[in-house]
């Protein structure tokens, strides 16, 4: 695995210029962020060496290279799901790339489903923290030489960007929430019962996806800021029928201010 690692991110390097330290997932229905980036390169997952390919709506599947205001940085224009029938390391190969790269700080984006009653859908949530309920774990098996053992978990996503995140919303005047997400491997959307045995655990909202990137980005010592849309809820009384093209709906709906927060975000790092 390692050395696949290595020749996929030697066979990107060889295919752009850019050295970016900084990279976005955009999760479903939010691939218009993509827009925004001045793009140098785009390169399909099914060119690159080693990549898995992306099989859901919505995820369009392309690695891009390129800039958001002054900023290099590399987007995956759609993420991989176990769901997909991929193992845990294949769902997270992409992380592994992206530090061999070099890259040091991961923002991620995913659409879920909200449990707490004050959310509304179409709510920005920026993720505190997660709960993981996956069967799987990313880390299991030999440990990767990118970071210890047993890795601490007790600031999953970054402090400092969180408070970032929270200020140039505040300025910007966009309404967001903030929130623990719980990633469950899916594919069907949850049941009453499973929103509200979620939400007694501890989570605000629960999607399919993030959690196992994001302990691997830490694993790697990737700094990371989470948001969630919330384009659904799971709350008693407001729950309702729901598909993956509402989903992509109202993900689509909150997209433009997604991207305000996500760019403002990265050009203030340092």
């Amino acid at each position: 695995m390692l050395q696949k690692i290595k020749e996929t991110a030697e066979w990107l390097k060889a295919h752009t210029a850019l050295r970016p330290e900084m990279a976005i997932i955009l999760g479903t229905g939010l691939g218009r962020l993509a827009e925004e980036i001045e793009v140098v390169d785009a390169i399909p997952y099914t060119a690159i060496p080693h990549f898995p390919v992306s099989t859901v709506e919505g995820h369009q599947g392309r690695l891009l290279f390129g800039r958001l205001g002054n900023k290099e940085v590399l987007a995956m224009q759609g993420r991989f799901h176990y769901y997909e029938g991929y193992s845990m390391k294949e769902v997270t190969y992409p992380e592994r790339v992206m530090y061999e790269l070099g890259i040091r700080v991961l923002c991620v984006s995913n659409a879920a489903g909200g449990m707490n009653p004050d959310f509304r859908i179409g709510d920005i949530m920026l993720i505190r923290d997660h709960i993981n309920f996956f069967p799987e774990h990313p880390l299991h098996g030999p440990n990767f030489p990118t970071g210890p053992r047993f890795p601490d978990m007790s600031q999953a996503y970054d402090r400092e960007l969180l408070a970032l995140a929270h200020q140039v919303a505040q300025e910007k005047g966009i309404r967001v929430v903030e929130g623990v997400y719980l990633g469950t491997q899916g594919p069907t959307f949850e049941t009453p019962s499973e929103y509200k045995m979620f939400h007694i655990l501890g989570a605000d909202a629960v999607g399919m996806s993030t959690v196992p990137e994001v302990i691997v980005a830490r694993h790697c010592g990737m700094r990371v800021l989470g948001i969630s849309i919330i384009t659904d809820l799971g709350v008693e009384d407001k729950i309702v029928e729901v598909t993956h093209e509402d989903v992509q709906k109202a993900a689509d709906a909150v997209q433009p201010l997604m991207a305000d927060i996500f760019r403002e975000v990265i050009n203030r790092i340092n």
